[in-house]
């Protein structure tokens, strides 16, 4: 049973039992331009533009009202499109990191210097909209090309969250790995890259976002189920894991569709309600790690 509490987090424990990482992929209008149909379609941009003008305004009031904290990842194209709605984010105290520019897979681009070109463009448009430049890094569609972690060294990102070598601790990414079919994995060597990991199971998107014809589509889902199953995940955390770290994905055109803000609303009250657990941004979770 999904359970609403309206009990806050004790004072008594001063030490951080468990970590909730709130984190928003503002995507807007940029996750529908990579294919044809979806560039040619009104409807579809409508989505992305419901995450702008209603969505975004819901989730902010919402963690505004529950004073928890939460890392914006925003796309350049977001930050160009809809500076306005961006820069409200910012100025109501979220952090804004990287997601690319146009949100495109990294495995996608032609060449290595066409990719880091596009990580370059949103790094202007973040330091262009916040004076700021990001630390971590999050990959569109949670996905690297041979190139990704090279790029993100050089450009001097301290962490990255992407990546599903863990599910509740965070870990150094590995670089010269090999995954060659006729001999044994090699995992490579760690670098100073912390990765905070992610997991397609707390992610808003696969559960409820309908897209016409996708292999993947089910019918339409027990949104409660799904709310039960992260507070579930998170109460195992919190049991078994020691100073774990829980990340929740979520996209504004996604959570922000009634009722599921008031499914979030509980769902954060009820770890609020667990003595020693602390919500933190993702930088301030890589600064106490490394």
């Amino acid at each position: 049973m999904f359970i609403e509490s309206s009990v806050v987090c004790s004072d008594a424990m001063s030490d951080t039992k468990a970590t909730v990482a709130l984190g928003f992929d503002f995507d807007a209008v940029s996750i529908w331009l990579h294919s044809f149909e979806f560039l040619e379609s009104p409807t579809k941009h409508s989505r992305g533009v419901f995450g702008v003008d209603v969505g975004t305004p819901r989730m902010l009031d919402l963690l505004d009202r529950l004073e928890v904290p939460a890392t914006w990842f925003i796309p350049g194209h977001t930050i160009d499109s809809f500076p306005e709605m961006c820069g409200e984010v910012y100025d109501r105290g979220y952090p804004i990191q990287h997601h690319g520019w146009k949100h495109t897979n990294p495995a996608n681009f032609e060449t290595r210097e066409d990719e880091k070109a596009d990580v370059e463009r949103a790094l202007d448009s973040i330091q262009e909209l916040t004076g700021e430049t990001p630390s971590g890094y999050r990959s569109p569609y949670w996905d690297y090309s041979k190139h990704t972690l090279g790029i993100i060294q050089e450009l001097g990102f301290e962490w990255d969250s992407s990546l599903m070598g863990h599910d509740f601790e965070p870990y150094y990414v590995r670089e010269n790995w090999s995954a060659d079919p006729e001999k044994a994995y090699d995992p490579g060597t760690e670098t100073d890259v912390l990765e905070i990991p992610v997991s397609w199971h707390r992610d808003d998107w696969p559960p409820f976002q309908f897209i016409l014809g996708a292999d993947s589509q089910g019918g339409a889902p027990d949104e409660v189920q799904v709310f039960e199953m992260w507070q579930a995940q998170f109460d195992w955390m919190y049991d078994n894991v020691d100073g774990g770290v829980y990340t929740l994905t979520m996209h504004p055109q996604v959570i922000g569709q009634a009722p599921r803000p008031l499914y979030l609303e509980q769902l954060i009250r009820h770890m609020q309600s667990k003595p020693g657990v602390e919500f933190k941004t993702f930088d301030e979770i890589a600064t106490e790690h490394k």
